[in-house]
């Protein structure tokens, strides 16, 4: 057998932990992040929370800390090409940033209202899946398939009806139906769509990034032993220890036999807006709300004992540069977070500037690409920073994600907002007559003579999402 010698070039993408943390800080809510800070004070001791806005010497000292971790490397260590050189901190924008935080010229000019504990009502599951259903860009015949499938989706999360009794009843093709189910099992929460537990639980290990051979292996086959905790039938069968299988169990049992009961609740949510928009003069302007966000600073004893010299020996200088590179990048992604937070907002403002105007009927239709296009970042970060943030508006408050819907056409020929529609069939329904309630296709009629062309099957869907009964419950006879 002749040996070879062979070069391959390939790109591989390798998610540091860094980046790993900035993008959990990126789709945190502000109460998960406010939570998550606190976490970090307490376990890093490089990390201190700022009593005001950083003064300009604790600015300039986390800025020497940073460096001093730069230059405490060995000569050695400093001619290998080491990972970590790229955890470089901006540091001239950290400082300008916190200098001058973004006010868009709101600061000194007028006072922002600071509304703590702001009802916003919770979101239900299918308006959560409906909305991907918008943003995934799925062809006409697919999103009317997901439509039926939706609303045959209970509280659990499970898809309890037969499929070919939803392609009877909705007229949609079967295999339609199947096919675009297998999209839905894509969507967040993990699990969706499944039509029984195995379904359920084998979806979700489709979702992890590990190797999930034997994972998949055991959910498939062995659901019976699972549920007796039968571990030593499982590992005979296998072929493994049973100390192996008692470890994929664990896996197992930590996965959400019901992903639908995370949209189900009757409380009362309490919100604090994370971005304001006023309106001064013919302008609107943003202004982040960084009220109840610890400030964040590197401490000074630790910065004077890395560059005094004064550890006690390695081990302890290696803890504390890694604890000081920590502290750094949970700095940086906050920063990032925020402005990114910002570019966002500012960019629907752009975009959506007659809703800041007269209201939510003159929404506009807009997805994830045009924000993202126009800020130069990708949709999966537009994504992540729209949901679970909310933003101060004149009209009120709401989440960054309400302002992305899909078009509804017109007789003018321009696009309407599907939720300026919902906004529509609500007042219809709110005007008519209780003893003579408005049927879908009456709806559908009175909608077509202001030129918006709508279908039966949708109006019924928008006054699902609404919790409008259908006419037939809604009439009253005295």
């Amino acid at each position: 057998m002749a040996l070879r010698q062979t070069m391959n070039l390939s790109q591989s993408l390798v998610i540091t932990p860094q980046l790993q943390q900035a993008i959990k800080l990126l789709q945190m809510s502000r109460m998960e992040l406010e939570s998550a800070v606190r976490s970090e004070l307490e376990e890093n001791p490089i990390l201190e929370e700022a009593e005001s806005a950083l003064k300009e010497e604790d600015l300039q000292r986390t800025k020497e800390a940073a460096n001093e971790v730069e230059h405490s490397e060995t000569p050695d260590q400093q001619n290998i090409q080491d990972p970590q050189k790229q955890d470089e901190f901006e540091w001239e924008s950290y400082i300008e940033a916190n200098q001058k935080p973004p006010q868009s010229g709101m600061a000194g000019s007028e006072e922002i209202m600071n509304y703590e504990n702001v009802i916003t009502a919770s979101q239900t599951l299918h308006d959560h899946l409906y909305w991907q259903v918008k943003m995934n860009g799925f062809s006409e015949e697919e999103e009317r398939a997901a439509d039926a499938l939706i609303g045959a989706i209970d509280d659990d999360g499970y898809i309890k009806v037969p499929l070919e009794q939803i392609a009877e009843e909705e007229k949609v093709d079967l295999a339609l139906l199947e096919d675009t189910l297998t999209l839905i099992h894509e969507f967040d929460p993990p699990g969706v769509g499944a039509r029984d537990l195995q379904e359920c639980l084998l979806i979700q290990a489709k979702h992890m990034e590990e190797d999930t051979h034997d994972l998949v292996t055991l959910i498939k086959n062995h659901v019976k032993d699972l549920e007796k905790k039968n571990y030593e039938a499982i590992a005979k069968a296998l072929n493994r220890d049973v100390e192996d299988i008692v470890e994929i169990c664990k896996i197992i049992y930590a996965m959400d036999p019901k992903p639908g009961r995370a949209f189900v609740s009757s409380d009362t949510h309490y919100v604090t807006p994370d971005v304001y928009v006023y309106k001064v003069g013919d302008d609107y302007v943003v202004s982040l709300n960084e009220d109840g966000l610890p400030r964040l600073k590197i401490s000074n004893f630790y910065k004077n004992m890395l560059k005094g010299g004064k550890t006690t020996g390695d081990k302890t200088q290696d803890y504390i540069q890694e604890k000081l590179r920590s502290a750094v990048w949970l700095i940086k992604s906050i920063h990032q977070r925020q402005r990114t937070i910002y570019k966002v907002t500012e960019s629907i403002v752009k975009h959506q500037r007659e809703f800041f105007e007269k209201g939510s009927e003159h929404l506009k239709p807009m997805v994830l690409r045009d924000i993202a296009n126009d800020i130069g970042m990708h949709e999966s970060t537009v994504s992540r920073v729209t949901t679970a943030k909310y933003v101060h508006t004149p009209q009120g408050i709401y989440e960054l994600k309400y302002f992305f819907n899909s078009g509804i056409s017109s007789s003018d020929g321009d696009s309407l907002a599907s939720e300026s529609v919902k906004i529509k069939i609500k007042d219809l329904v709110a005007k008519e007559d209780p003893k003579n309630p408005l049927s879908d296709q009456k709806i559908v009629d009175l909608l077509k003579v202001e030129g918006i062309q709508i279908a039966r099957r949708t109006v019924a869907k928008y006054r699902d999402v609404l919790k409008i009964l259908p006419s037939s419950q809604r009439k009253k006879y005295f």
